[in-house]
């Protein structure tokens, strides 16, 4: 179950401690990064980061579709290798500690990310973002690289349903 980074569980593996990485001047606060069994949504996501000093709030909510290489999907399954936990808390702070470095805006980036385990419908979101920042360049910019940080390195593996029947797995293996 994912867990609020300002309310976190020392007992939930999910949960995440908000942080706050400021360097040269730019203000960076992950505000939730974590796994989560229980749905997601891109309105909490949006909330979660939107203040007073953000121009720009830039956000993505990766969905379930119905269908994958020309066949028609019912539903998908993902799975997370143990340590996926810390690997989403960590493509997170990277990106944060390389935003933080080159950056020279003084107003905060706020960050929610989120990824999905377990059964999921069509329609389901399996992976929302959201970006808070002064302007938006900073903002969709942190957004996509965020996107493809978590599908590239966090040890996530989908199971797709098919209507015929058959079962696929999509990143095992790589």
């Amino acid at each position: 179950m994912g867990t609020d980074a300002t309310n976190p569980d020392a007992t939930n593996p999910d949960a995440t401690t908000a942080a706050t990485t400021a360097v040269g001047g730019a203000t960076f606060d992950i505000v939730h990064a974590v796994l989560s069994a229980e749905p997601i949504s891109v309105d909490q996501a949006i909330a979660a980061v939107e203040s007073d000093t953000a121009g720009a709030v830039v956000s993505f909510s990766g969905v379930v579709r119905n269908h994958d290489g020309g066949k028609p999907v019912d539903r998908l399954s993902y799975s997370a290798h143990p340590t996926a936990h810390q690997v989403m808390a960590d493509v997170v702070a990277g990106l944060v500690a390389e935003h933080a470095a080159a950056g020279t805006e003084s107003k905060p980036v706020r960050i929610w990310a989120a990824h999905r385990t377990g059964m999921l419908e069509i329609g389901d979101p399996a992976l929302v973002c959201a970006v808070s920042a002064a302007h938006r360049g900073q903002a969709f910019a942190v957004c996509a690289e965020l996107v493809d940080r978590i599908k590239e390195q966090v040890p996530i593996w989908k199971e797709q349903f098919f209507s015929d029947g058959t079962v696929e797995w999509v990143g095992a293996g790589e």
